[in-house]
């Protein structure tokens, strides 16, 4: 062990802090800003946005229920802004819509910075202190300045991993609850000088598809790291495809060496995608050019924070409602299982597939899926909200990020305006009439 006895520069004053630039995180401080409250957005990366920028995922899931768009509020206008600025795309298309990143960015950023919300770039999260009362009474981040103590009433943690919530105490869960494993994680990446024409009409490249050259690609045996047949992919620009394909097991985002591991096999599997298409659709990839892999690793499980109320595969299934949701959520479970979970499966004759929703059905999200058991001052919004393993396959996308973040950013500046402040007893019935006025989906 090293002993630390050092004094470290403190920033108080702060209503709001929100840790994770992500979909979450900007909406989070966007709406706490909003509501007047001093909010500052910590990122530990360059850029705002998570998975939809520096992750380079391709396409959104969906916003709609298949009749109309559900996710509202600062979502819709994140995704309408960025529509507007896609001539490609067809202004009504709902779902599964391209996302070019470098336009998505400077969406994120003018959503926040118009909201009068502060930004601190590149700066991580590295401790959280407590009383012993429930209440978290400090952060400290490091950047370029070093180690800094920041304070502030509330803490709203979109690290996706729930650092903040977990290191300062609260439960959680992470993964499988016998096994520990965690779904794969996938390194996303573009191919530029793809033949359009040959592209759009000439293939089908998803796995589902039989023709797929996905197929031949595996049975060649000439690249070892495509493991399986997860080839999401999309047009994200002239002659641009973004790729959100392979699988990289037994990776834990909670521990660098194993992140680390992993963009390193990541940018490999790049290169032999992009090998296998030029061999196999030469039509459309035979002069593909690999331009870049995305600078932040694809996470789809980790912790998952314990709140007030847990939501579960049986609410999903019940299409269940709350008194206190802050949103609806129509997006099908979409579970990326292990290699050892397949097998166990096909051995046992085991089909664990969700039946998807028909048009028009959702469920709610609570309130209390978001305010941790045990902390008085902090909110959890984005992947790693309260429920189980099952139903985070739906709910950890970015749609469902973009409203839990708002409705999180919501409550905590009305948790500001207390006496005392406490998440857990802010009034949902006010919380829902301001979402409802700023646009969200709540029948």
């Amino acid at each position: 062990m090293y002993a630390v006895n050092r004094l470290v520069p403190l920033s108080d004053g702060w209503d709001v802090i929100v840790v994770g630039g992500g979909p979450a995180g900007c909406t989070a401080a966007a709406a706490a800003a909003r509501e007047g409250a001093k909010t500052l957005l910590v990122e530990a990366t360059g850029a705002l946005g998570g998975m939809g920028t520096s992750g380079l995922i391709p396409a959104w899931c969906p916003f709609s229920d298949l009749e109309k768009i559900i996710y509202r509020g600062l979502g819709e206008q994140i995704f309408n802004r960025l529509k507007e600025g896609m001539p490609h795309i067809p202004k009504d298309k709902l779902d599964w819509v391209e996302i070019e990143p470098e336009l998505l960015k400077r969406i994120y950023d003018d959503v926040v910075v118009s909201s009068g919300a502060e930004i601190l770039f590149n700066t991580t999260l590295s401790g959280v202190d407590t009383d012993d009362n429930g209440k978290v009474t400090g952060i400290l981040l490091s950047n370029k300045n070093g180690l800094t103590a920041y304070q502030a009433k509330v803490y709203v943690d979109c690290t996706g991993d729930g650092d903040l919530a977990a290191w300062a105490g609260a439960e959680y869960e992470k993964g499988d609850a016998e096994t520990g494993d965690m779904q794969a994680a996938t390194l996303c990446f573009v191919l530029t000088n793809v033949d359009e024409y040959a592209y759009r009409y000439l293939g089908n490249l998803y796995g589902g598809n039989p023709e797929s050259p996905i197929h031949a690609i595996l049975k060649s045996g000439k690249y070892p790291l495509i493991k399986d047949t997860h080839l999401c992919h999309s047009l994200i620009g002239p002659g641009t495809v973004g790729f959100n394909a392979g699988h990289i097991w037994g990776v834990d985002n909670t521990k660098p060496e194993s992140v680390s591991a992993a963009l390193v096999e990541g940018r490999k599997m790049a290169e032999q995608f992009k090998q296998g298409l030029q061999e196999f659709f030469p039509a459309a990839f035979g002069n593909a050019h690999l331009a870049v892999t995305a600078p932040l690793l694809g996470i789809r499980e980790t912790r998952r924070i314990i709140g007030d109320y847990v939501l579960t595969a049986e609410d999903y299934l019940a299409r269940q409602s709350f008194a206190d949701e802050i949103c609806r959520n129509s997006y099908y479970i979409d579970i990326h299982r292990t290699p050892k979970e397949k097998a166990h499966d096909a051995a046992t004759g085991t089909k664990k597939e969700f039946e998807r929703y028909g048009k028009g059905e959702s469920h709610g999200i609570p309130y209390r899926c978001l305010t941790p058991k045990g902390l008085d001052n902090v909110l959890v919004a984005g992947r790693a909200i309260s429920c189980d393993r099952v139903i985070l396959g739906s709910v950890r996308v970015m749609p469902t990020c973009l409203a839990t973040g708002e409705a999180a950013g919501l409550a905590a500046a009305l948790a500001t305006q207390a006496v005392n402040v406490n998440v857990h007893t802010v009034d949902t019935e006010t919380l829902r009439n301001r979402l409802k006025e700023e646009g969200q989906y709540l029948p």
